[in-house]
Order: C-alpha cells, then sequence, then structure tokens
C-alpha cells in the first residue's frame, strides 16, 4: 500500500505540472462517448489500450467480459450510460488468451465461477460445430474468444435498455472488439446488429410500458 500511496503522490504532482486546472476540469462532471464492457483480466486496461483519457470512457468490466442479463451490476452500468450519459458508442471487448474462456473450454470445476462460466460454455453449445472443426487447440481458443465478443454484443443488443434505446432518433452504436495481448493491438469483429433483427419477432419491445397485444 505504501507504494501504491506514493506512486498517486507522484502521479498526482505529474498531472498538475501538465495543466494545474486538471483536477479541477475531471471534478465539474464527465461527458463520457464511450462504454467499454471488458474483462476483469489487468492487462487489459480500457484507457490504455484505446488511448482515451479520464472522462472519455465509462467503464464496466467483469470475467470474460460478459452481458448477462440477470446481472444488475452490469445492466445499472448500462442504463446509466446510456439514459443519463448518453453515450454513443458501446463497446464489448475481449482479449485473446482470456483465462475466462479457456476455464469454460475445459470440464474442470473452478468452484463459484463455474455458474458465470456457463454462459461461455452457452456460446460454445451455439457454435459448437465450427468450434470443433478446429484442431489447433490455441486457434480453437482464440475463435472461441470472438463467438464470445459477438454473442455478447447480441445480448446487448436483446436488453430492454438497448431495445428501447434505437426507438430514438440517435441510438448508440454496438461494436464487438477482441485485443490481442502478444501485439497490442484492437481487432474490430465487424459484429452486425442489423443481422440479429432476424429475431425482432422474439426479442423485439414494441413499447416502454408493455407489449402490445392486438
Amino acid at each position: 500500500m505504501e507504494r501504491i500511496l506514493k506512486n498517486n503522490k507522484e502521479w498526482v504532482a505529474t498531472k498538475r505540472k501538465e495543466d494545474p486546472e486538471y483536477f479541477n476540469k475531471l471534478f465539474k462532471g464527465q461527458e463520457p462517448r464511450y462504454l467499454f464492457i471488458g474483462c476483469s483480466d489487468s492487462r487489459v486496461p480500457a484507457n490504455e489500450i484505446s488511448g482515451t483519457g479520464p472522462g472519455e470512457m465509462f467503464v464496466h468490466r467483469n470475467i470474460a467480459n460478459m452481458v448477462v442479463h440477470t446481472d444488475v451490476n452490469m445492466l445499472s452500468v448500462l442504463q446509466y450510460a446510456v439514459e443519463v450519459l448518453k453515450v454513443k458508442v458501446i463497446i464489448v471487448c475481449g482479449h485473446y488468451g482470456c483465462g475466462g474462456v479457456a476455464a469454460a473450454a475445459s470440464n474442470k470445476q473452478f468452484g463459484l465461477i463455474d455458474n458465470w462460466l456457463r454462459n461461455i460454455k452457452d456460446v460454445m453449445r451455439l457454435h459448437e460445430a465450427e468450434i470443433m472443426d478446429i484442431s489447433d487447440e490455441t486457434a480453437r481458443h482464440r475463435r472461441l474468444v470472438e463467438l464470445n465478443v459477438i454473442e455478447q454484443v447480441h445480448n446487448l443488443s436483446k436488453t430492454s435498455i438497448i431495445q428501447n434505446a434505437l426507438q430514438s432518433e440517435d441510438p448508440p452504436r454496438l461494436y464487438g472488439l477482441v485485443y490481442d495481448l502478444r501485439e497490442g493491438y484492437l481487432k474490430d469483429l465487424g459484429v452486425k446488429v442489423d443481422a440479429f433483427k432476424g429475431f425482432d419477432r422474439i426479442y423485439n419491445i414494441c413499447e416502454a410500458t408493455g407489449v402490445k397485444t392486438a
């Protein structure tokens, strides 16, 4: 902890030297353009890999960058970001070498987290044919990381929060990215949320106050 506090003092001194009004500006409020839903992995710092500064990106992180519809924490962050902060871009960002995805792909037991990893196993079930057709284990794991991101973007589009936002004049845009730990680059998976519109008859919410019955 001494190291943390020492580093903090040095950081404050550096920021004040660069801009004497730095902290006063941050104190006045935030108007982030982005919501970043990423993995809790300590090697994936959202602001650093995206080149954004304080106040530019609202961040939510969990094991394996999941969008789970029963996760009140994630939903609260999402609602606040969309309805209060009015973010313009929502990013689901996974990363190659994700321990959560690797754990889900194994048949080992890890304890409480197994219940969370079941959501990734659902991704495996949906794409089992494609995944099992990849013989190389590393390539198979990398593809599962990508498929997980794609499915989480789809999960995002199914939430009532995004469904309602899509009816507005300027809805947020959804993206799925993967971060390469070895190279440092972000890869846009080109997730097409429009392709998911074929299931609107199931997931679409007609009105915020209820569902039309006739």
